[in-house]
């Protein structure tokens, strides 16, 4: 597979690893997320939107103390590609996009729906392509349109 497969399907791998079932154990992080990032460095910049506070993570472990808890809070959570991924690679840095749907059923049977877009930039370690920055933006829709 060369750089931009790996890429590609790195960056559908990561959007299906935040899908949970009802019944799921709580989200641990770390082992459904944990081998897209590098969990050493401390220049990563992850930042969504549908984050309340809209804060900026400086590593993965800040970054997972963010979500673990409100996907552990979730009954289920799922995604579906709408668009991509798309991907460019110069060097040991790629940049990925996708657009998808996100259903995210809270403990009280409350659906939200979202339609966001996820851009990632990935950089070459010796361990193979970790997500560097992350900016995903999302909207609540009522039906994907």
């Amino acid at each position: 597979m060369d750089d931009f497969e790996t890429v590609a399907t790195a960056h559908a791998h990561w959007l299906r690893g935040w899908d949970r079932e009802h019944g799921d154990p709580p989200f641990d992080f770390r082992k459904v997320q944990g081998e897209f990032y590098d969990w050493t460095a401390q220049d990563l910049l992850l930042y969504d939107d549908a984050d309340p506070a809209h804060r900026v993570a400086r590593s993965a472990e800040e970054y997972r103390s963010w979500w673990e808890p409100v996907f552990s809070g979730l009954a289920a959570a799922y995604h579906e590609l709408a668009d991509g991924p798309h991907v460019l690679v110069s060097g040991d840095l790629a940049t990925s996009r996708l657009i998808f749907i996100a259903r995210l059923v809270a403990a009280d049977a409350t659906e939200t729906v979202l339609r966001a877009t996820s851009s990632l930039v990935w950089r070459r370690r010796p361990d193979g392509w970790r997500i560097a920055w992350d900016h995903t933006s999302s909207v609540e829709v009522s039906e994907p349109a």
